[in-house]
C-alpha cells in the first residue's frame, strides 16, 4: 500500500513498544507532569524493538523549560545548547529498565527537525521511531508534521552526495554514514548496513512516500534518478565540511554539559567517549571527588589520543 510521507511516519510512530519501554515513559511523563506534551522513543533499542541489553533512548517534547524543570539554572542549560539529558531507571518485571532521556521543547524540536544546519535533530528522526505518548491530537499532529520534515531534511541534504541514480539503501546509508560523522561516532559503513538491513522495510516505505511528494523520477522499480545539479553538489560538499566543524565543537560541548546536568554525569560521560570515539577512560578517585574537573580531564585526554576525528 502506498501511504502519504506523513501517514507512513503516523504508522512508524504507532507501532507497539516492549513493556518496560512503557514503563519508562510513563516514569518520564511523571516527572515532568502536565509540562510532557509527547514522549518519543528512538534509537538502537528501537531498531532491536528490546532493550534487555541496552538503554533505552528517550526524547520528551516539554512546553516550557522553565515550567517544566521549576528551577533556572537546568532551563537555562536547555535553552542555551539542547537537549538535557537525564538518566532514569524503573523497576520492570524484576529487573531495572534503563533509559538515557533527553529534553527539548516542541518548538525547538520543530525548528530542529527543519530548518537547523546541523543534523542533530533531523540526522535522528528522519531514522524509524516510536510514539509512547502525545498529550493530545494537535500535539500529537505536530510530532508527525515535525518527523515529515526531519525526514525531507534528511532527504535533502543527502541526495547532492548520492550519485546519478540511487535507491532506498543508498539514500539512508550514506545519509547516516554522513550523520554520525558530524558528530563523535565512528561507525563503520558495515554497521551502518546493518542499521538499514535492520529497519529496512520501514526505510523503504519512507523513501517510496518521499519519492511520490517530492516527484522523484524512476530509472527501475525501487530507483530514482537524482535531481541534484553540479552546484548543488558543490554546496553539499561544503555544506557537510562544515557540519563537522560544528558538529565536533557541539558534540563537545553537550559532552561537557552532561557532566553537569545528567545524573552519575561523568561515568556517562565516560561511557559516551567510549562508545563514540572508541577511547577508554578510567574514571580516577580524583575525577570522582572533583567530577567537573575530571569531565574536563576526560575530554582532554580523548582529544590527546585521537578520539575526536
Amino acid at each position: 500500500m502506498n501511504l502519504p510521507l506523513e501517514d507512513a511516519i503516523a504508522a512508524n510512530l504507532a507501532l507497539p513498544a516492549p513493556a518496560s519501554v512503557v514503563a519508562l515513559g510513563e516514569a518520564l511523563r511523571g516527572r515532568f507532569g502536565s509540562h510532557a506534551l509527547a514522549v518519543l522513543f528512538y534509537g538502537s533499542c528501537r531498531r532491536a524493538n528490546d532493550d534487555a541489553n541496552g538503554i533505552v533512548d528517550l526524547y520528551v517534547l516539554v512546553d516550557d523549560y522553565r515550567a517544566a524543570y521549576g528551577r533556572a539554572l537546568p532551563a537555562f542549560f536547555n535553552w542555551m545548547l539542547a537537549p538535557n539529558v537525564y538518566y532514569l531507571e524503573t523497576p520492570v518485571a524484576g529487573r531495572a529498565a534503563r533509559a538515557k532521556c533527553a529534553v527539548v521543547s516542541l518548538d525547538v524540536f520543530e525548528r530542529g527537525t527543519a530548518r537547523w544546519f546541523h543534523s542533530y535533530l533531523w540526522g535522528r528522526f528522519a531514522q524509524p521511531s516510536g510514539l509512547l505518548y502525545a498529550a493530545d491530537a494537535s500535539v500529537r499532529a505536530r510530532v508527525v508534521r515535525a518527523i515529515g520534515q526531519a525526514v525531507t531534511t534528511f532527504a535533502s541534504r543527502v541526495l547532492p552526495a548520492l550519485p546519478t541514480e540511487f535507491d532506498a539503501e543508498a539514500l539512508w546509508t550514506k545519509g547516516l554514514l554522513l550523520t554520525y560523522s558530524v558528530e563523535l561516532r565512528s561507525e563503520s559503513k558495515e554497521r551502518v548496513r546493518a542499521l538499514y538491513a535492520n529497519s529496512a522495510t520501514e526505510f523503504r516505505t519512507l523513501t517510496e512516500a518521499l519519492a511520490r511528494e517530492r516527484n522523484w523520477d524512476p530509472a527501475a522499480p525501487g530507483r530514482y534518478r537524482n535531481p541534484s545539479s553540479k552546484s548543488d553538489r558543490a554546496a553539499s560538499v561544503r555544506g557537510w565540511a562544515l557540519r563537522r566543524m560544528q558538529g565536533k565543537v557541539l558534540s563537545f560541548a553537550r559532552l561537557l554539559k552532561a557532566s553537569f546536568t545528567f545524573d552519575g554525569g561523568l561515568p556517562y560521560l565516560v561511557w559516551k567517549i567510549e562508545r563514540h570515539s572508541g577511547v577508554k577512560v578510567e574514571i580516577t578517585p580524583f575525577m570522582r571527588r572533583f567530577p567537573r574537573l575530571g569531565a574536563i580531564g576526560a575530554m582532554w585526554r580523548t582529544w590527546r589520543r585521537g578520539g575526536f576525528r
